[in-house]
């Protein structure tokens, strides 16, 4: 039985020697040759001084690299710590200096660029280069040992299991946004990893036959299931090169082309197939699934997409990085009256989810409360930040619990409805005060995305002292229309009172994104002044 995350490869690798388990443009790794090189990676890294619980980071673009890098990283018995390469470089100098990476794998041209952001006294001490430049690793780095690639290859793959490993060992760190500032390393264990990993594997009968996009970064969580559920079923991984996703058309074409069966991302990237892939041109014949999680699908475009693809099945995901997806949702049939987004459903297997109102009561059907998560797929805390941690992991609240059993608190608020779903209503730390109203910033975003023209929209709380704070809402236009402020205005209030609607409303070519494709509301925020004073 399986309890460390790379010994599904390690099976698959035993059943299908011979089968394609990664492509990336035109490039191919076998399973054999992705757990040999693995296993050779590995050992390198024991050479050069990595030990059980280690952090090595992995500065590389999507590349088959990247894939060996993961499985080589975990087969060491270490930590994989993904860092986003199109991130500022102090972050990425931070990510490292904060969980004390000890190697990295990355190119000599990433390195060079990082280096001037790290200190002198860096703990980075060992660098493996996945090309074969012949420069040298300068500045801060320049002390580390470059390890290349091909001493690398050259290693033999010795192919056993770190027995001393357990399913509670961290498995990887990724690192999310945090309300100060600094990013926080979100720590999770083999046996939280699998957790997820083995239910999507059932839940969604992934099989051998199966060709799994892998859209997402390494450092988005989305990841785990392009990775691991896919090679833990023996199927074949396609890694979807970055600069398909500015133009959808190609990225159809890559879809239909590459025969993809499941496909996996956030609604922005299929909110743009929509609008301008043209997926009318293609069958997607194999397409049997399509997975989205990480923000609201708005109706509109998710309508669309189940008719232009109608034989494909849909799921809205649900859970943040500290639980791995704890919900989900089946998408039966979107009737032309629908207008409010799907429910992100009920819990996965081995899971519990629950709401308490602000009362701290159980939430019945109808009852708005915030969302906790049970379960073996929560993480162990946020690296090095043990106050942080002990605020969203805490002794569950509820009279009947264990004592002492740890529960996440999501900071989300849901409604539990009649059949046992729930619907997701947005942050609770988005829930503001204007002319003291309660306003969840999503509800209005909800209704600016009814409007037949609008194709992007964000809603921000701008602080005001003598109100509280006044609504501003940023907006895409679809190309070739015309909308004002005052006529948008005037929709919202068919729908929202008076005090919801936005009194000011920015019109854009389009909203600035994260490096995982959602809207980045930070750096919106960032753009607009603080209020009135």
């Amino acid at each position: 039985m399986a309890y460390l995350l790379h010994q599904g490869l390690e099976k698959a690798a035993a059943h299908y020697p011979d089968k394609p388990a990664v492509v990336f443009k035109g490039q191919c790794l076998t399973y054999r040759e992705l757990q040999e090189m693995s296993s050779q990676l590995a050992q390198t890294l024991r050479r050069h001084g990595i030990e059980k619980g280690d952090r090595v980071g992995i500065y590389l673009n999507r590349s088959l690299h990247a894939v060996v890098a993961l499985f080589g990283i975990l087969k060491a018995g270490a930590v994989y710590v993904p860092i986003d390469t199109a991130a500022p470089i102090k972050r990425a100098a931070f990510i490292i200096e904060n969980c004390q990476i000890k190697a990295l794998v990355s190119t000599l041209r990433n390195l060079n660029d990082l280096g001037p952001a790290l200190g002198n006294a860096s703990p980075i001490r060992c660098v493996v280069l996945t090309d074969a430049s012949s420069g040298r690793v300068e500045g801060p780095l320049a002390s580390a040992t470059p390890v290349s690639w091909r001493e690398v290859v050259d290693m033999p793959g010795v192919e056993s299991v770190d027995r001393q490993l357990i399913e509670d060992d961290l498995a990887y760190i990724l690192y999310t946004s945090g309300s100060t500032g600094e990013p926080k390393g979100v720590m999770i264990s083999h046996r939280a990893a699998l957790s997820f990993v083995n239910w999507a594997h059932a839940c969604f009968h992934v099989q051998a036959t199966d060709r799994v996009s892998n859209h997402a970064p390494l450092h988005f969580d989305l990841s785990v299931f392009d990775i691991f559920v896919t090679l833990n079923a023996g199927a074949t991984v396609i890694l979807v090169p970055d600069e398909l996703s500015v133009f959808p058309i190609n990225l159809a074409h890559f879809i239909a082309e590459q025969r993809i069966s499941i496909w996996y991302s956030v609604p922005s990237v299929l909110t743009r197939l929509v609008l301008y892939g043209d997926i009318a041109r293609h069958r997607f014949a194999d397409l049997r699934l399509i997975l989205f999680a990480g923000e609201v699908f708005p109706i509109k475009y998710l309508r669309q997409l189940t008719s232009l693809i109608p034989q494909a099945e849909y799921y809205n995901l649900y859970g943040p990085t500290e639980t791995n997806v704890c919900t989900y949702y089946a998408i039966s049939e979107i009737p032309p009256e629908r207008v409010d987004p799907f429910p992100i459903g009920q819990a996965c297997a081995n899971t519990e989810v629950f709401a308490l109102t602000e009362g701290r009561e159980l939430a019945a059907p109808g009852d708005i409360g915030e969302l906790y998560v049970r379960g073996p797929s929560l993480m162990k805390g946020y690296w090095g930040m043990p106050e942080k941690t002990q605020e969203v992991l805490i002794p569950d609240p509820r009279p009947s619990a264990l004592w002492g059993e740890r529960v996440y608190r999501t900071g989300d608020l849901v409604r539990l409805e009649a059949d046992g779903n729930y619907v997701f209503l947005g942050r609770r730390d988005s829930m503001i005060k204007s002319r003291g109203y309660r306003i969840e910033l999503g509800e209005i975003e909800t209704v600016l995305y009814r409007h037949p023209h609008i194709e992007e929209a964000a809603v921000l709380a701008i602080p005001d002292e003598q109100i509280g704070h006044s609504l501003k809402a940023v907006v895409v236009v679809r190309g070739g229309e015309t909308l004002k402020e005052p006529a948008l205005q005037a929709f919202c209030a068919q729908y929202l009172p008076k005090y919801m609607i936005p009194g000011t409303i920015e019109f854009r070519t389009q909203l600035p994104k994260t490096s995982t494709g959602k809207v980045d509301k930070t750096r919106l925020s960032h753009e607009h002044p603080q209020g009135r004073r």
